[in-house]
């Protein structure tokens, strides 16, 4: 049971490194610095966009209007960290 809850926190961990870099990615073509016409930079991005979207889209509908800014990002990592802390702290030690 340890190893499955310590793939768990594996797969939670690296959810967030894909949400760090759609966030990165994002920014990097708002500002123009790379370009989606690049093949490997639209793959990337479709990639990153269909892994991240369907758990961001329901907590950008929660939130209200901040114009251009997008925190849902923030908010799934912190809500990561908070699971991977419950795991941690209070499942884990108790499995035998």
């Amino acid at each position: 049971m340890k190893a499955l809850l310590d793939v768990i926190l594996l797969v939670l961990q690296i959810y967030v490194w894909l949400l760090i870099a759609s966030a990165v990615l994002s920014w990097l073509v708002a500002f123009n610095v790379v370009n989606t016409h690049n093949q490997f930079v639209a793959t990337v991005g479709d990639f990153l966009y269909r892994l991240t979207e369907p758990v961001l889209r329901p907590i950008r509908s929660m939130l209200p209007n901040l114009g251009g800014i997008d925190i849902s990002p923030i908010i799934v990592i912190l809500i990561i960290f908070f699971l991977q802390s419950v795991i941690a702290r209070y499942i884990y030690p108790n499995v035998f």
